[in-house]
């Protein structure tokens, strides 16, 4: 009856945090380019009365053992890296993936993040630079006389100048980084991930080749969460939640009987 206390405890606290990772992905249903978290258990150490196998009287193995379990633990979220719907801004800066790829960022202190959010603008020196203001790498620089921006679906960035309305002039390319175990990534928060071991390293391909995605002008790509899902999600955490609760009331009643019987 004790153990039940304890099996339940861990349920609860597993619950509990796969109610805070649905809590995140319903948060960020409508953040550009995030992907959702789900959530994986695993059974914990089990207690052996007698082992499947064991020897009995006689010489024969019993056919099945007494395995008593203790509990569950979250064994990882796993970042699933499907594509998000295409939100259409109509704006020239906007960029999305259309199939595998991550920006290249740069930040302040010179490390390089990884972003699908491609909702880019131009900063006081004409470089094209995320919502926050680190700089996409490789940098690209528009002139002050562009007039017009146009980005290929190979990531090609040419304008326009003033003045020279025919003539289109090519200033930088957008280049796609690719990992052989995206999920190994460590999400840092505003729309950024960062290497890791597990994620193994960078492959620097331009949009369309080597099996990185196309570039999509003039649009978004919207979260990859499922609502009715995370709702289910939610509603199934909750219930188990509750079930364990009745477990260790019930554990703690049945301790409850032991006690009056022993006065």
């Amino acid at each position: 009856m004790i153990r039940a206390l304890y099996t339940s405890a861990t349920g609860m606290n597993a619950q509990t945090i796969s109610l805070d990772n649905t809590a995140n992905n319903i948060a960020n249903v409508n953040t550009i380019g995030y992907k959702r978290g789900e959530i994986s258990f695993q059974d914990l150490l089990y207690y052996n009365q007698q082992a499947p196998g064991g020897t009995a009287a006689q010489g024969l193995q019993v056919p099945i053992g007494i395995q008593i379990g203790s509990g569950t633990r979250v064994s990882g979220i796993t970042k699933i890296f499907t594509p998000g719907a295409l939100l259409n801004t109509q704006n020239p800066l906007d960029v999305a993936i259309e199939g595998d790829g991550f920006f290249q960022v740069l930040l302040p202190n010179g490390e390089i993040r990884y972003t699908r959010d491609g909702s880019f603008r131009i900063n006081a020196q004409g470089s094209l630079v995320t919502s926050d203001g680190f700089l996409v790498s490789p940098q690209i620089t528009i002139p002050p006389q562009a007039v017009s921006i146009s980005i290929g679906s190979d990531g090609t960035v040419s304008v326009q100048n003033a003045g020279a309305l025919n003539t289109t002039t090519v200033v930088g390319q957008l280049t796609l980084v690719r990992f052989q175990n995206p999920a190994g990534l460590s999400a840092e928060g505003r729309n950024l991930f960062a290497e890791t071991a597990s994620s193994g390293a960078p492959i620097i391909s331009v949009p369309g080749q080597n099996g990185a995605g196309f570039i999509r002008q003039g649009y978004l790509e919207r979260s990859n969460v499922d609502i009715v899902s995370e709702l289910i999600n939610l509603i199934t955490s909750q219930r188990a939640y509750e079930f364990n609760t009745r477990a260790i009331r019930t554990a703690d009643n049945m301790l409850a009987t032991t006690t009056e019987l022993i006065r």
